[in-house]
C-alpha cells in the first residue's frame, strides 16, 4: 500500500514544518535542506525504502545514509515518523545536551542512524563501503537475500570535496548497482549560489566514472517516483539521480538563498512558509493522515521482513554450513586461542614488522570469518592481501582483498562503511606517512567506536633514501591523540601477533598499527614470558639489578634501546628496557600494574617521532630522545646515525639527563 501523490505533498510540508520548528526552537540548526528534500524523502521511505522500528537491525534493510549530515533534522523527522524510537519531545530538544537529536548524527546515539555523517563527503564514501560489503556478504555465504540496497543522499558540498571523486570512481569501476544517490542539486553553499567556485556538470562526472544518470524535479512525487523505479531495478552499476530541488522550499523571502542553509528561518518567516504551504501555525504539527502514510509503509515493510526471514529459514536449512559460518560472521567472533595461534603464524625469525604481519593477518584470515582486507595500491609493500582469497571485483564478488586504488582518503571512509554494515572487520593498509590523508575517517571511526583497521608501514626515519616526503615524523604523535583510537607500534613477531589480536578482537573502537620497513632483531625476553602481557600496552623486556634508568621504547626502537643498555651497563649504567607497543591500553592498566611496568628509576622514551606526548612518562623533555625535525634523504642507516638513533648516542643522551 502507497501514499497517494497529494499525501506524498503533505507529509513532505509537514517534514519541512518539523525541520523549521526545531531549529527555531534550538536557535540553531540547518533547515535549508530538510525543507529542499522533503519530497525526495517522503516518496523515498514511504514506498521505497526497507525499514523496520519493530527490529530496527533487520540484516535485510535497505541502508539510508544522509550525508550532508548538517540537514539532520530530515532524517530525525523520517525517523520519528516511521515510529523509531524518537518521540515527538527528542524533536523538541534537537541539539540539545543528551538528546537523541544531535546537530549531526551520531551512529550508536539514536537508533536508525546508520553511520555519523558531518564532515562532506564522508556518509558518500561510507555508503560505498557500505554497498561493497552488502556485495562481499550476499556472495561469501550464497544468500541473495543478503544483497541489500544502499541509498545516500548527498549535496553539493558532499560532491565537492575531492573525498567523493575517489568513492565514486571506485563504486562505478566495482560496478555496484545496489547503490543509489540522491543528489541534492539545490544551487547553493553556505556562502552563495554555488557557480562561486564551481562550474562542473555532476551528471558528466559520474557517468565518465561508470554511473547511470538520471535527472528530475526534486518537489514532483511522480518524477521521483518514475526515477527510484528505474534506479532499484537497474542492477548492473550504481545509480546517481540528480534532483533539482530549491533549498528551504515553501519560504516566501529565503527559499533558494545562502540565508536558509545554515540559520533558523525566524518566527515571522516560519508563520509566512506555513502559510504558503498551507499548515497550521501550530509548533511540531503532525497529522493523522502522514501518521498513517508511514503506518502504511511500516505494514509494507513488516510483510516484506516477514518474507525475508522466511527466505532465510529455508537458506538456512539448505545449507546448514553456511549458515552457522553466516551467523559467527554477524557476531564477529574470534577464536579464544587466536593470540597463540597468530603467534605460531608470525614465526621468530628477525624481520620487518610488515612482513611479519603479513604473516599474521594470512592467518587470522583463516580463523576470523569477518575479515577482510586491502591497500591502496600497496600490497606489494605493506603486504595486507590475503594470499588464499581472489581480489573483489565486479566479476567476483566473493573475494576478500579489495584494491582502493591510490585512494588513501577513499579506502579510510570505506573501511568505515564496510566495518557499520554487518560482521566485517576490514583492514586497509597505506605509509604511515600517508595517514594524513585519511585522518578524518580515522577519527569518525573513533567516534563511532567501530572496529577498523588501519595498517600503516614504512613508519619511521627507517624510510631512508625517499627522504623526508615519506618519512613521518609527526604521525605517531597525531594519531595518538585521536580519543579512542588504539596506536600498536609492535617489535617484533609476539608483538605483532599481538596487535592484531586486539585488532580483530576489540568491539569498542578501531586500531592503527604502524610496522616497519626495516628488519628488527629478536628481542631478549625472558623464559616463560607470556606474549598476553602485550596487550596490556607495556611489559618490562629487560631488568637490571639496581637500575638508575628505564627506558621506555616502540617498534624498532625497542632493539635500540636494548643495544643502548646493555652499552649504559657496560659503563656503571643499569638500565631497564620496557616495551610499550600501545600507550593507550597502557594507560588503562591499573596503577600498581603501570607503576611496576616504569619502576622507579628515571624513565627515558625512545621513538623516532615528535617526543612531547611521552613526558607524561617522564615529567620533563630532555629525558623523551625523539625527532622534532623532518628527515633527510640517505640511506637508512646513516640518517639514524645522523639524528642519533645509535646505541652510543642514545646512551649518551641518558648518561647527560642523569
Amino acid at each position: 500500500m502507497t501514499a497517494a501523490p497529494a499525501d506524498l505533498t503533505l507529509v513532505a510540508n509537514v517534514i519541512r514544518g518539523l525541520a523549521m520548528d526545531a531549529v527555531q526552537k534550538a536557535d540553531s540548526g540547518h533547515p535549508g535542506m530538510p525543507m529542499g528534500m522533503a519530497d525526495v524523502a517522503a516518496v523515498l521511505w514511504t514506498e521505497f525504502l526497507r525499514w523496520s522500528p519493530s527490529e530496527p537491525l533487520w540484516a535485510g534493510r535497505d541502508r539510508f545514509v544522509l550525508s550532508g549530515g548538517h540537514g539532520s533534522m530530515l532524517l530525525y523527522s523520517l525517523l520519528h515518523l516511521a515510529g523509531y524510537p524518537l518521540p515527538m519531545d527528542e524533536l523538541k530538544r534537537f541539539r540539545q545536551l543528551h538528546s537523541k537529536t544531535p546537530g549531526h548524527p551520531e551512529f550508536g546515539e539514536t537508533v536508525g542512524v546508520e553511520t555519523t555523517t558531518g564532515p562532506l563527503g564522508q556518509g558518500f564514501a561510507n555508503a560505498v563501503g557500505m554497498a561493497i560489503a552488502a556485495q562481499m556478504e550476499a556472495a561469501r555465504f550464497q544468500n541473495p537475500q543478503l544483497l541489500t540496497r544502499v541509498f545516500v543522499t548527498a549535496g553539493d558540498g558532499d560532491l565537492m570535496e575531492g573525498l567523493s571523486y575517489e568513492a565514486a570512481a571506485l563504486a562505478g569501476h566495482l560496478q555496484l548497482g545496489n547503490l543509489v544517490c540522491l543528489f541534492d542539486d539545490n544551487g547553493i553553499t553556505i556562502e552563495g549560489h554555488t557557480d562561486l567556485a564551481t562550474s562542473e556538470d555532476v551528471g558528466k562526472r559520474f557517468q565518465a566514472q561508470g554511473w547511470a544518470v538520471q535527472h528530475c524535479n526534486g518537489h514532483d512525487p511522480a518524477a521521483i517516483r518514475a526515477a527510484l523505479a528505474c534506479a532499484t531495478a537497474a542492477t548492473d552499476r550504481p545509480q546517481l539521480i540528480c534532483c533539482r530541488t530549491t533549498i528551504g522550499k515553501g519560504s516566501p523571502n529565503k527559499a533558494d538563498t545562502h540565508e536558509v542553509h545554515g540559520a533558523p528561518l525566524g518566527k515571522d518567516e516560519i508563520a509566512l512558509t506555513k502559510k504558503a504551504l498551507g499548515l497550521p501555525a501550530d509548533d511540531f504539527w503532525v497529522p493523522d493522515s502522514v501518521r498513517a502514510a508511514f503506518a502504511a509503509a511500516a505494514a509494507r515493510n513488516d510483510a516484506l521482513r516477514a518474507q525475508w526471514h522466511a527466505g532465510t529459514k529455508e537458506w538456512a536449512h539448505q545449507h546448514a554450513d553456511l549458515h552457522r559460518q553466516w551467523l559467527a560472521f554477524r557476531d564477529r567472533a574470534v577464536p579464544a586461542d587466536l593470540l597463540e595461534q597468530l603467534v605460531a603464524a608470525a614465526g621468530a625469525e628477525p624481520a620487518a614488522t610488515r612482513a611479519l604481519s603479513g604473516n599474521v593477518l594470512n592467518k587470522a584470515a583463516e580463523l576470523v570469518p569477518g575479515f577482510v582486507s586491502g591497500s591502496a595500491d600497496l600490497d606489494p609493500s605493506t603486504k595486507t592481501r590475503i594470499k588464499k582469497s581472489g581480489s573483489f571485483t565486479a566479476k567476483d564478488r566473493s573475494g576478500r582483498t579489495l584494491h582502493y586504488g591510490i585512494r588513501e582518503h577513499a579506502m579510510g571512509a570505506l573501511l568505515n562503511g564496510i566495518a557499520l554494515h554487518s560482521g566485517f572487520l576490514p583492514a586497509g593498509s597505506t605509509f604511515l606517512v600517508f595517514a594524513d590523508y585519511m585522518r578524518t575517517p580515522i577519527r569518525l571511526a573513533s567516534l563511532m567506536r567501530i572496529p577498523t583497521t588501519f595498517v600503516f608501514t614504512h613508519d619511521s626515519l627507517m624510510v631512508g633514501e625517499d627522504g623526508p616526503t615519506h618519512q613521518p615524523v609527526e604521525q605517531l604523535a597525531t594519531l595518538r591523540v585521536i580519543p579512542n583510537l588504539h596506536v600498536f607500534r609492535p617489535a617484533d613477531g609476539a608483538e605483532t601477533a599481538a596487535a592484531w589480536t586486539h585488532a580483530l578482537s576489540r568491539r569498542d573502537g578501531p586500531v592503527a598499527l604502524a610496522l616497519t620497513r626495516q628488519n628488527l632483531p629478536k628481542l631478549p625476553h625472558a623464559a616463560g614470558w607470556n606474549p598476553r602481557d602485550v596487550l596490556r600496552g607495556g611489559y618490562l623486556l629487560v631488568d637490571a639489578q639496581g637500575a638508575v634508568a628505564t627506558i621506555v621504547a616502540t617498534g624498532a626502537e625497542v632493539g635500540l634501546a636494548v643495544d643502548a643498555a646493555a652499552l649504559l651497563g657496560q659503563q656503571g649504567v643499569p638500565t631497564r628496557v620496557v616495551s610499550m607497543p600501545c600507550v593507550e591500553l597502557f594507560l588503562q592498566q591499573d596503577a600498581a600494574y603501570r607503576a611496576a611496568v616504569l619502576g622507579t628509576a628515571a624513565v627515558f622514551t625512545l621513538e623516532m617521532g615528535r617526543p612531547e606526548t611521552w613526558c607524561q612518562f617522564t615529567g620533563r623533555i630532555d629525558r623523551c630522545i625523539g625527532q622534532t625535525t623532518f628527515g633527510a634523504s640517505a640511506p637508512a642507516k646513516h640518517v639514524a646515525e645522523h639524528f642519533g638513533f645509535a646505541p652510543a648516542k642514545v646512551a649518551e643522551r641518558v648518561r647527560a639527563a642523569l
